[in-house]
Order: C-alpha cells, then sequence, then structure tokens
C-alpha cells in the first residue's frame, strides 16, 4: 500500500477544511447553539426532563448526531465529485494510486473532519446545558463509526451524482428527514404504540439511540442492536464502493 499516495490525498482534503473555516466548522456550530436557544428555551420549558435527563441534555446527542451525518456525506460526496468537476480526477486515476488508497484518502479525510466538528460541537453544548458520558470509550466508538460510515455513504453518492444538486438531493431529502424523525429530539417511547412500531423502521434511531446510550444509559433500542445496525450499514457502504471500482463505474460517471 502507498502510504505517500494516501497522505497526499488525505492532506489536500485537509488543508481544504482550513481554506473553508467559516462553512466547514463555524457554521455547523452556530446552527447547533441555535438548536440549543430555540429547543432549550421554547421546548425545554415545557418539558422539563425525558427519562430523568434535563431535556436540553437529552438533545445533545441527538443535535450532534445530525451534524455528524450532514456534514460527513457533504464532506465525502463533494470531495470526490469537485475532482470529477473540475477533470483532475483522471490524474487521480492515472496516477500509481490504488482504488483502495483513494477511498482512504478521500473518506479518512472526510471522517476525520466530522470527528473534529463532532468533538467541537461536544464543547458548545456543554456551554449551554450539563453534559454526563457514562462511557466516554463507546462514545468516541460511535463517533468514528459513524464518521466513516457516513463518509463512505457520501462517497458513494459523489461518484453517483452528475450535478451539485444530486450532492444535496440524498442529504436534505432524506437524511435530515430520518434524523428529526428519528429520536433526536424525544424518545421513541413518548410516541403512541403505532408509531413507536413505524420509528423502528427507521435507521437513524438505532444510531441516535445508542450515542445517547453512552452518555446517559437511556434508550429506545439495546446499545447491542444499535452497534450491529451501523455495523451492516458500513458493510453495505465497503462492498458499494468494491462494486463501484470493479464495474468501473466510477469512470463511466
Amino acid at each position: 500500500m502507498n502510504l505517500n499516495a494516501i497522505k497526499a490525498i488525505y492532506f489536500f482534503e485537509m488543508s481544504r477544511t482550513r481554506r473553508t473555516l467559516m462553512q466547514s466548522i463555524a457554521s455547523p456550530v452556530i446552527s447547533t447553539s441555535l438548536y440549543f436557544v430555540v429547543f432549550g428555551s421554547a421546548i425545554g420549558s415545557r418539558i422539563q426532563e425525558v427519562n430523568g435527563v434535563p431535556y436540553g441534555s437529552f438533545i445533545v446527542p441527538g443535535l450532534i448526531m445530525l451534524s455528524l451525518l450532514t456534514e460527513s456525506i457533504s464532506n465525502a460526496s463533494f470531495g470526490i465529485y469537485f475532482p470529477k468537476f473540475t477533470g483532475t480526477i483522471y490524474e487521480i486515476l492515472s496516477a500509481p494510486v490504488s482504488s483502495m488508497e483513494a477511498v482512504i484518502g478521500f473518506v479518512g479525510a472526510a471522517a476525520t473532519k466530522s470527528l473534529i466538528l463532532g468533538m467541537i460541537m461536544l464543547a458548545t453544548a456543554s456551554l449551554f446545558v450539563p453534559i454526563h458520558i457514562a462511557h466516554p470509550f463507546l462514545m468516541v466508538f460511535f463517533l468514528i463509526l459513524t464518521c466513516v460510515s457516513f463518509s463512505l455513504f457520501g462517497f458513494i453518492i459523489g461518484i453517483w451524482a452528475d450535478n451539485f444538486e444530486k450532492l444535496q438531493v440524498i442529504p436534505m431529502l432524506v437524511i435530515t428527514p430520518l434524523v428529526f424523525l428519528g429520536g433526536s429530539f424525544y424518545s421513541a417511547n413518548m410516541l403512541p404504540p403505532f408509531w413507536q412500531t413505524v420509528t423502528l423502521f427507521n435507521p437513524i434511531l438505532y444510531l441516535v439511540s445508542g450515542f445517547r446510550w453512552s452518555f446517559y444509559e437511556i434508550s429506545d433500542v439495546s446499545v447491542g442492536i444499535s452497534l450491529g445496525m451501523i455495523l451492516i450499514f458500513l458493510s453495505t457502504c465497503l462492498f458499494i464502493v468494491a462494486w463501484m471500482f470493479k464495474t468501473g463505474y466510477h469512470i463511466k460517471k
């Protein structure tokens, strides 16, 4: 494996973050702060606690997960799409860089940026509400798995998309609604029985629930099931990426 090739792609993508700090870091942090102000003041005044946890603290894992999913997809999809758009992707394809090395470089950079953003948002949240992390290692493990999995998903979208509009379709019209309906701002147990059953078909519920358990040891589903779901999603994304490179789909697009 050519480590120099991986490092070149990785550090080039990371340098793009330094050039767009307002968009990459400041914007998500400001949005998260506004969520705390709005939800904490408007809803928090009516819902004091959820499962024994203050409402402001309860929504922290959901808010972090919301930003992680959208930013991981956005970073990875734009990272691979922009070279396609400018034509520089052919320089990568003609260079002595394997498909695995390219994926590791692009996805690794996107996941790193999302992980840094998640930690910054966690620090920001602690300024607004008290936060208790019962299982810090599991929390970090969930963060890493989520960043890597959805960066892979974003990489797939970046290869699939042939215009800028398609880059935003799935994150805006699919992922964001699923996150809002996946227990980010409430517990599924607060819903009527029918809607509790419907919510179980939302894959984001398992991510938010498992991540929240690492904070407060409360969840809507078993933490083991949550880990299993994200590992299945990660494996599926790896399979799709491998298929795209094996069949030459990335070149056709």
